[in-house]
């Protein structure tokens, strides 16, 4: 099944931008898989956890930088750490738990114990078997190269070249990640989603920008009544596309409707049920955090490589883990305002259970999908024809905002987020470090796109 033929990997590129096509080999080939591993996931910055869920000394939350385990934990001196969950000795997790709160970490192998910032702190035998000739000081828990936070949302890298977060993130990534921090005081609900899915973990990013499917893969929830297929006509669509891989695409909010929900509550009226979760919106605060296109955004942003910021309904984060070419582990957290009474809670988790994640019934519809085209990347035939990612290109045009720098597609249902994704992930693959990744990487389009 796998495809690690060298030619592959050496191929002078996978994506043409300029017919729109893409390598279906990337979504099957092993040696590809492995490389991702290692040129992105380990270069990145990736989001391991919210700090609400490590709020105080000893609160750890377990996450993943690709498939290297992590330990996110505030220590001591209140420094949030994030340490590899491998013991030194032989390679065993020091911590089992998904999330708590803990003194120190054990190995339950042979009983090395590591305190919150990753010193190794006991040795079983360290006098009589080591003769106490062990160091220590050298075998504490491996670090994150770097761990830094964004209003709240902690991120690592295992790159010490890495820029800053916020550098990294540019206003694309930073407006995706207000779309949350932005509604009000948030924090996390316990218990974080996961499921499975037979699929390539790119597969399950670039749906997050594809507004041509759902009339068609979820026609169910129309008909169960979950979604109105009028929501369904995404007519008017922005298109933001930021450095190094990050995006975002969907619907639009138009100016008149932001001025009009302005207008209702400046008169003391009640908005309806679908203005109410833009009311945020409508603050000063809002408008200098998001700029004036970031504002009216409506979409769905992917912060590279696999974190999706779902607003649309109740607050969320997904992350795409990947778990080998052929499976992917998904990761739902779900926000909520700290001021929220008991029963909007319960209808807060009600919701977002029953759309996303293992219950969602949207997600089982889009899960099908992309385990049925990841299967098609595998074939003999099949997986030398390209798959196309042409739908806009070269019809639309990016406008841009001279005064905050801000840019935008305003179009119809595109494919522009999803080949700007595959573009920048090729630029990420072929980089030898950081340095060169910061010099060749591509810059949002101007013009025509």
């Amino acid at each position: 099944m796998l495809d690690s033929r060298p030619e592959v990997i050496a191929r002078d590129s996978w994506v043409d931008v300029n017919k729109g096509t893409v390598d279906r080999r990337i979504f099957s080939d092993l040696a590809i898989y492995q490389q991702e591993l290692k040129r992105i996931f380990a270069r990145g910055w990736n989001f391991i956890c919210h700090e609400t869920q490590i709020a105080e000394p000893g609160r750890f939350f377990q996450s993943y930088i690709g498939e290297d385990q992590v330990i996110a934990v505030r220590d001591r001196s209140n420094t949030v750490q994030v340490l590899l969950n491998s013991c030194p000795h032989r390679g065993n997790t020091v911590c089992r738990s998904d999330q708590g709160k803990t003194r120190s970490f054990f190995c339950s192998y042979h009983g090395w114990n590591f305190d919150l910032d990753g010193k190794l702190v006991g040795v079983p035998g360290y006098e009589d078997y080591y003769r106490e000739k062990l160091k220590k000081e050298d075998l504490g828990l491996a670090k994150a190269a770097r761990v830094q936070s964004y209003k709240g949302f902690v991120f690592a890298s295992l790159d010490p070249q890495a820029p800053d977060l916020e550098d990294y993130l540019g206003w694309v990534g930073m407006v995706g990640l207000n779309l949350i921090a932005e509604i009000g005081d948030m924090e996390v609900i316990d218990g974080i989603q996961k499921n499975r899915i037979q699929c390539n973990w790119k597969l399950a990013v670039d749906n997050l920008y594809d507004w041509y499917h759902p009339k068609v893969s979820h026609g169910s929830a129309v008909r169960a009544g979950m979604i109105n297929e009028q929501g369904l006509q995404y007519m008017n669509q922005m298109v933001m596309l930021g450095e190094y891989g990050h995006g975002i695409g969907g619907a639009a909010i138009t100016e008149e409707n932001l001025a009009k929900l302005s207008d209702t509550l400046e008169k003391g009226q009640e908005p309806d049920q679908i203005d109410k979760a833009k009311v945020w919106r409508t603050t000063e605060k809002a408008a200098n955090a998001m700029g004036p296109l970031g504002i009216r955004c409506g979409g769905h942003p992917n912060i590279f490589p696999n974190l999706w910021v779902s607003a649309a309904g109740p607050p969320q984060l997904c992350l795409r883990i990947p778990r080998g070419p052929f499976e992917t582990e998904l990761w739902w957290f779900t926000f909520a305002k700290k001021d929220q009474t008991p029963e909007e809670r319960r209808a807060t988790v009600m919701i977002a259970n029953h759309i996303f994640g293992p219950s969602g019934l949207l997600e089982q519809d889009d899960g099908e999908n992309w385990s049925h085209s990841t299967r098609g990347s595998v074939g003999a035939v099949t997986g030398e024809r390209p798959i196309d990612f042409s739908m806009g290109l070269g019809q639309d045009k990016m406008t841009h905002d001279s005064e905050s720098g801000q840019s935008c597609i305003e179009t119809v249902v595109n494919e522009h987020a999803q080949l700007w994704l595959y573009r920048s992930w090729e630029e990420w693959m072929k980089a030898e470090d950081w340095p060169a990744l910061i010099k060749n990487h591509s810059l949002p389009p101007t013009g025509k796109v």
